[in-house]
């Protein structure tokens, strides 16, 4: 039975009614109750039993204030204890103020600690078992060193609490310490945010970390964290710094304004990211060195002071469906012999290099696109780099660059408008081209200097302002199946002892077919000049222009538009089957199905010589994001290809930054090369309603809304346009210009997915990757997605891709405990891998 002890000041509490605070506590039985009358108690504590510590009046009425010296104001022996309400000040900010021993149990509720850290000491074998702490609602201030710190084998968990204005570290875990921290706001501190060191664990959730002096989160030797939703801002280093062999997992946190990198990964450590953002780095967004790995996805990397993601060392990068925007140096650096790999990333306006390799280092580039920077691609490395289904456009000087003894094999690059030349292959390089297109470049399409030879073939080359492909002298290589079409000079120059071997290439619409110096020696087999066969020694028909052969130009501002290669044939009832394959979206399916039936009749019509009916084919598709509106506008463009409506049916994507300038005279260009490059398929505008913001003043997007109504006109029967976005904020785009509600007749509503279909989303997952969920599994996962928030960190698909990742990673860490695991094992996803909902 609970007995309750009440402390109070002479003449006060009545009979019965303790002096001290320490009176009671020495009186008090396990589990009793002391009750405290406001005032300030100076006084040493010791609670050496299982006691409860609470104030009478409520948080603030009561302070226990240490004496001057150097012992705690409350010191912890005893196991369940708990101070409620109370204000506890330290004697000394660098001294401890609450001082928990190995093996005992605190809980601090409603209450504050000043002048004084709080220090848990936990037992240094496993063997000594452990030291628990929880504070709730808590706020620890002023003190000196560290505001908490947690040592060997504890267990603790902070809910709602603030750490503030320490001199020194916020929070200190050491040894095999472990924290669990909800909602913590932690702000002002000289020292870094957080520092783990040892093998301490930490789960960070729904928490701030800002302002601290040093690293927001550090995390050294064997330790571990975890930090979802959280962010950390304005750090005096970096925002989260690992070293020794620590291992960090991070969920949709943000990193802003770290006065060195956003993401620091050093010697063996492991990072992995998942919709993070960086930005305002006052170094790198990621910096990952010696042999350090880095996993990204799904994340931003915004202006970064140097470049937003720097690999040195032996390190490994794995960026998949990031973005790079803005930054005073490269998009991405690697050196010495780092291996990047970047898939499905976009990389717009750095001031230098979209992508620079050097030394020994190693790039994998895949369905990336480039845009705005100085020089698209840069490859300076021999040891081999791959870039496959990229997108270079609108650089102001090279589009891609494979420098002096370099190697790279590059399979379907796009190149656009670059303010000098396509593609160039310097010196003793080695280069690779399978197929692709180069387009709009002010300089010369392909250069192939002294000593290069490369080989390339299914290359398209259009409107390059100079040469189609232009080898300087002792240049070689093999083209085959090389297409140059209105080329400013001669489509192809040799210039003297050049011995390319051209094979099945046709000219078409050039100022010249053939440009060579004295004493070059071209082989053409098989070629063509609008129809004509090509040999060397024919005269070269006349100049358009009058334009001899030259060089690559210097770099210009020139910035066009280009499109991809051409699509293979594909047929409608497939295409239509791949529809309805998706998981959900059965309203938009039947929409889409109504409008390919329309389609149909439109074509039949026109086949027949009968007048089309009027038709718009632009559409709005208004939903929440990861719904699959980019998924649907891909298919709508290929099935409108299938259809013979459209001549290619590729998809551009495009969002406010790849539409709007910066200053008078920049939107109209920029919006209109953007359009160029979707004429014979689809633009798909994402986020269309920035366009048309709440309160535009002189907003440049009313420009670009106003020249893209325009151009939809000029070009109605060669692009579809697709505006998407929130459905609450579509209707204001619409609106902003009376030429868009004429032409977007028709919008389809991308409903969120219900829980079943997001479980069907990660069954679709698992498959592609061999694993099964068990009904367990299956069962606790539908329960996963019920109790989901809906807000606007919710991402449908894309949430349960996240999911079905976690899943994976946790089953790999459960699986890698067993000592020869079964076939079984190795596939099944269980319920307990699924992730904590707190987690999320």
């Amino acid at each position: 039975m609970t007995t309750r002890h009440t402390v109070a000041p002479k003449g006060q509490g009545g009979r019965g009614a303790y002096r001290t605070i320490g009176e009671a506590i020495r009186a008090a039985s396990p589990g009793d109750l002391v009750v405290i009358a406001p005032g300030t108690w100076t006084e040493n504590l010791v609670l050496d039993r299982a006691v409860v510590l609470t104030a009478e009046h409520g948080r603030g009425s009561v302070v226990i204030a240490a004496p001057p010296g150097e012992a705690p104001a409350v010191t912890v022996d005893g196991p369940d204890c708990a101070l409620h309400n109370i204000t506890v000040w330290g004697s000394d900010a660098g001294l401890p103020a609450v001082s928990v021993s190995p093996g005992a149990g605190l809980v601090l509720e409603e209450c504050s600690v000043e002048g004084g850290r709080v220090q848990v000491k936990g037992p240094e074998d496993e063997e000594g078992g452990t030291t628990a702490v929880v504070l709730r609602r808590c706020r620890l201030e002023g003190a000196r060193l560290a505001g908490l710190h947690l040592a060997g084998g504890v267990r603790a968990r902070l809910e709602d609490t603030a750490v503030t204005g320490v001199d020194g570290t916020g929070v200190v875990l050491s040894g095999t310490a472990s924290l669990d921290a909800v909602r913590l706001r932690l702000e002002r501190t000289t020292g870094s945010g957080m520092r783990l060191r040892g093998r301490s664990r930490l789960r960070l959730t729904d928490s701030v970390l800002a302002g601290s002096g040093r690293a927001g989160l550090l995390l050294e030797d064997s330790t571990e964290a975890m930090a979802g939703e959280s962010r950390i801002e304005t750090p005096g280093a970096a925002g989260v710094h690992l070293t020794g062999s620590a291992r960090a997992e991070l969920t949709d946190c943000r990193i802003r304004g770290a006065a060195a990198s956003g993401l620091v990964v050093q010697e063996t450590a492991r990072l992995s990211a998942s919709g993070c953002s960086v930005a305002d780095a006052g170094a790198n967004g990621l910096l990952v060195t010696g042999s350090a790995e880095a996993e990204l996805a799904d994340c931003r990397i915004d202006r970064s002071t140097f470049s937003a993601v720097h690999l040195a060392g032996t390190a490994v990068g794995r960026l998949a469906d990031c973005r790079v925007r803005g930054g005073s140096e490269h998009g991405v650096h690697a050196t010495g012999e780092a291996r990047i790999e970047l898939t499905d990333c976009g990389i717009t306006d750095v001031a230098m290099t979209g992508v620079s390799v050097l030394e020994r280092a190693v790039a994998t580039l895949t369905g990336c696109r480039v845009a705005g920077t100085a020089a698209g691609i840069g490859i300076g490395s021999p040891a081999g780099s791959t870039v496959t289904d990229t997108t270079v456009t609108g650089t102001k000087e090279i589009g891609v660059q494979v420098a002096k003894g370099a190697a790279v094999t590059l399979a379907g690059i796009r190149i656009s408008g670059a303010g000098a030349a396509g593609l160039v292959v310097d010196e003793g390089a080695e280069a690779t081209v399978a197929g692709g297109r180069i387009e709009d470049c002010a300089g010369s399409g392909a250069v192939v200097w002294t000593g290069a030879r490369p080989e390339v073939s299914g290359l398209h080359i259009d409107r390059p302002g100079k040469n189609g492909v232009f080898l300087a002298e002792g240049a070689g290589g093999t083209f085959t199946s090389l297409d140059v079409t209105r080329a400013g000079f001669p489509a192809l120059h040799a210039a003297k002892g050049a011995d390319p071997v051209f094979r099945h290439c046709r000219i078409r619409d050039c100022a010249e077919a053939l440009g060579t110096d004295e004493g070059a020696e071209p082989v053409l087999e098989d070629c063509t000049a609008d129809g004509t066969p090509l040999t060397f020694g024919t005269p070269a028909a006349a100049p358009a222009n009058g334009r001899p052969g030259a060089a690559p130009s210097s770099p210009s501002a020139a910035q066009a538009a280009g499109d991809s290669e051409e699509p293979e044939e594909e047929n409608l009832e497939d295409l239509l089957g791949e529809l309805h394959e998706l998981v959900g979206l059965d309203r938009v399916k039947q929409d889409v199905g109504s409008l390919v039936k329309l389609m149909q009749t439109v074509r039949r019509r026109e086949e027949a010589g009968l007048p089309a009916p009027p038709l718009s084919r632009h559409l709005v598709f208004a939903g929440n994001p990861g719904t699959g509106k980019t998924t649907v506008a891909r298919l709508y463009g290929r099935l409108l290809k299938a259809l013979g409506l459209l001549r290619r049916g590729h998809l551009i994507e495009v969002d406010r930054t790849a539409l709007v300038g910066e200053y008078v005279g920049h939107t109209g260009p920029k919006t209109t090369a953007a359009f160029n490059r979707a004429l014979g398929g689809v633009l798909f505008i994402d986020e269309a309603y920035s366009l048309a913001p709440a309160f535009a003043g002189n907003d440049f997007g009313t420009e670009a809304v106003a020249t893209l109504v325009k151009l939809m006109e000029d070009h109605r029967d060669d692009v579809v346009v697709i505006a998407a976005g929130y459905p609450g904020d579509m209707h204001r785009f619409i609106g902003s210009n009376p030429g868009l509600a004429s032409r977007f007749g028709r919008t389809l509503l991308f409903e969120d997915y219900e829980p079943a279909e997001l479980v069907s989303i990660v069954e679709f997952q698992a498959g592609q990757h061999r694993y099964e969920l068990t009904p367990t599994a299956r069962t606790e996962l539908f329960s996963l997605f019920e109790a989901m928030p809906r807000g606007e960190g919710f991402g449908n698909g894309r949430s349960a891709r996240q999911i079905f990742q976690e899943m994976t990673e946790r089953q790999a860490q459960r699986v890698a405990e067993l000592t020869a695991p079964t076939a079984d094992q190795l596939i099944s996803l269980e319920a307990h891998d699924l992730p904590h909902p707190a987690a999320r």
